[in-house]
């Protein structure tokens, strides 16, 4: 459960697609939608099976949120939602173009900010006072952000972004990301009603029939976003999972089902209906029981769940009363479809505060929080969302309805922004006033307090306080290939040292751009995300998949090393817990802690065939908590920021024992300088060890620079 909570993209996947289409019981007068509400047919009608349907995604996502094994791939509930999202309004903008020969987008949009936006301002508060009170200031201010862009629309954007940058992986999770599924339909919907008005006066104009020109033209759409999710998901797929371009196919098959008249499907035999609706439940099943988070998601994946979602639609068009759809229609099924936004906007914050609280959560724990958490589901759900729908004002005045949205809209930034400035903030010590490593000499003894740090925690993890090869672009991301020049110290020095590895290679940076300047080397920077150096296959979590961009740019850049650069001194890390793949299967511990070290060992052969000695710095000793985290919040208490050098020294040591098989490559241990004692600090002289999971900060490691100046080996001239 903590690992799902933990990932932001890489994948995962957080969210789930709520009931936002409208309260679909049937009122006294028959069987008539409410006012300003969605209607659930093609012809208008009442579906009940929608409804149930809603419920199945809807559990299905909150199982796979609570950690339950068997439903792995439970976020395919997204998906589901989104097709029957894309069938009820695309119907309901259908029905009143053919009626009035316009759409008004004010009405359109008043009905979507009374039936969204209050309920939104209610969970945001909520979660904006728990943040106050639960978390640190680092924390806060991450919620703070993701507050601002649950109300302004652009969630998934900013969970796309986060998933492309490795070093934003070790972000915790946010109790508001799960709004990205908001932000995907809104985005949508922006553009939607104006596509079908612009297709629908092309159509007049060519004189033909409103419903094959919007056929048309939403197959344009379902095919070019398929095709582009396609793409994305093989390229970028952590990113693509929160992208509106790579979704939007999914409104868009609904909105296909919507242009079908039910006539079409009303002649289908009861029998053939039911096999339909049975084949269709089967498949979002498969979906969740057989997919997990290393599927390659959504890409042509996602077309189990649509597809299926599309066929029990299809057949609800005929008869409800047959097959699975009759199981659709149960009250118990239907009222959890029927609650289903109020749940879904209150699911996530609840077991993302009680990890927080309690730990990681076993399945068991996770289902009982989701069990708590229906309560203000329900609550808010006939107090909140139900009376604003239902208000005939705002029906009546859609002006109103517009005015609102824009205040609660406005409300939900201010949230953010005043949780922003209740962050408390931990003084910034002057960089060049901070010992670092050097209160390491001379009987040194663990800080338990600093009045100031740096870098603070809440600066740690930005851009402007990493080494200086990653705003050069010499550290690569995920899709990268080919590095640039990257040349630091002294261009036209005799001495050419060059840095290569992965990012705990590239850490070590800045003491060595220290010493280049020192020592008069030319020094060389090639570094690539989560690609050791080691000659082996490896899985990107980031792009969830073999990453095959590693191999190629190791391959390169070892190439240019040997063939072009001239090398006299190599220096290089990897972290220590790569796991290898064969086959396409990640090995076992054991194997694939050999294959690493085998691998390893021949990528050093090679830097050693230039003649150049070899450094292998050794991993450092990886923390058990979130550092910037705790530090931001126990400046006067520093010794519960440490953490027992046993456990962070429990893990492989590859580093070691690929330099031990290497003639000429000798290792470097920074353990104690990082983890002096049987407890490692988390602040050493005010400097911030730890900036990411076991990223040192750049402040420390320029603290570093004497230290490793006395071991690494004296380049030994080429030529």
């Amino acid at each position: 459960m903590g690992r799902r909570l933990r990932k932001v993209v890489a994948l995962a996947v957080n969210g789930l697609w709520p009931n936002r289409t409208g309260d679909q019981r049937p009122n006294a007068e028959g069987g008539r939608t409410h006012p300003g509400s969605e209607p659930a047919s093609g012809k208008g009608g009442f579906r009940p099976d929608v409804e149930g349907l809603r419920a199945v995604a809807v559990l299905a996502v909150l199982l796979y949120h609570a950690g339950v094994p068997f439903a792995g791939g439970g976020y395919v509930g997204v998906d589901v939602f989104f097709v029957i999202s894309g069938f009820l309004i695309t119907g309901l903008l259908v029905r009143e173009l053919e009626k009035t020969g316009t759409l008004s987008l004010a009405r359109f949009y008043s009905r979507r900010a009374k039936r969204l936006l209050p309920l939104t301002v209610v969970v945001l508060a909520v979660v904006a006072v728990l943040s106050r009170l639960l978390f640190d200031p680092v924390r806060m201010e991450e919620v703070s952000i993701g507050i601002v862009a649950a109300g302004l629309y652009f969630m998934n954007w900013l969970l796309a972004a986060r998933a492309a940058d490795y070093f934003a992986a070790g972000l915790e999770a946010s109790p508001v990301q799960h709004f990205w599924t908001l932000a995907v339909e809104e985005q949508f919907y922006l553009v939607w009603p104006v596509l079908i008005l612009a297709a629908a006066w092309w159509g007049r104009r060519a004189g033909l029939g409103l419903r094959p020109v919007l056929a048309a033209a939403f197959a344009a759409v379902v095919l070019s976003s398929l095709a582009y999710g396609v793409y994305s998901t093989q390229t970028q797929a952590g990113a693509a999972y929160f992208s509106t371009l790579t979704r939007g196919w999914e409104l868009a098959l609904g909105g296909l089902l919507a242009l079908v008249p039910a006539s079409r499907f009303g002649r289908l035999p009861r029998a053939a209906a039911g096999v339909m609706s049975a084949a269709g439940l089967a498949a979002i099943a498969f979906a969740t029981v057989r997919f997990d988070d290393d599927t390659l998601f959504p890409g042509h994946a996602a077309l189990v769940p649509t597809l299926g979602t599309a066929a029990i639609i299809a057949a609800g068009l005929a008869t409800t009363t047959a097959g699975p759809s009759r199981l659709l229609t149960l009250g118990p099924v239907r009222h959890v479809g029927r609650i289903s936004y109020s749940w879904y906007l209150w699911h996530w914050p609840p077991l993302v505060f009680a990890a927080a609280i309690w730990g990681e959560l076993s399945p068991l724990e996770g289902v009982a929080v989701l069990a708590v958490s229906y309560v203000p589901a329900l609550l808010t759900n006939r107090l909140v969302e139900k009376p604003f729908l239902r208000s005939e004002t705002l029906s009546r005045y859609p002006r109103k309805a517009l005015a609102l949205g824009g205040a609660c809209t406005a409300c939900s930034v201010a949230l953010g922004l005043l949780l922003l400035a209740a962050t408390p903030a931990v003084p910034e010590a002057p960089e060049n006033e901070v010992a670092g490593a050097a209160a390491l000499r001379g009987g040194y003894s663990p800080q338990k307090s600093a009045e100031a740090v740096h870098p603070t925690p809440r600066e740690a993890e930005k851009k402007d306080n990493r080494p200086r090869m990653y705003a050069d672009g010499c550290h690569l991301d995920l899709e990268e290939t080919r590095s640039p020049d990257c040349v630091y110290g002294n261009p036209s020095s005799g001495t050419t040292v060059v840095l290569f590895g992965d990012s705990h290679a590239m850490q070590w940076f800045p003491a060595l751009e220290e010493l280049a300047k020192e020592r008069d080397w030319r020094l060389l920077g090639f570094s690539k995300s989560a690609c050791p150096p080691a000659d082996i296959k490896v899985y990107s979590t980031g792009l969830r998949r073999e990453y095959r961009e590693c191999e190629e740019w190791r391959g390169r850049t070892l190439e240019r090393i040997v063939q072009k650069e001239n090398p006299d001194l190599v220096v290089t890390s990897m972290l220590n817990r790569y796991r290898a793949r064969e086959d396409g299967k990640g090995l076992p511990d054991k194997a694939s802690n050999e294959a690493v070290v085998e691998g390893y060992a021949s990528t050093l052969k090679k830097l050693r065939s230039t003649g150049a000695p070899v450094a292998v710095i050794e991993d450092v000793p990886s923390p058990d908590k979130d550092i910037p985290e705790c530090v931001s919040r126990s400046l006067g208490r520093l010794q519960d920021c440490a953490f027992p050098r046993g456990v962070a020294l429990d893990q492989p040591r590859v580093n070691a024992e690929a330099a031990e098989r290497v003639e000429g490559a000798s290792l470097i241990d920074p353990t104690s300088v990082v983890c002096p004692e049987k407890t490692c600090p988390a602040v050493i002289g005010d400097a911030l060890v730890y900036r990411n999971g076991a990223h040192l900060t750049r402040t420390y490691v320029n603290t570093l620079a004497p230290w490793l100046g006395e071991r690494l080996p004296e380049p030994a001239p080429s030529g």
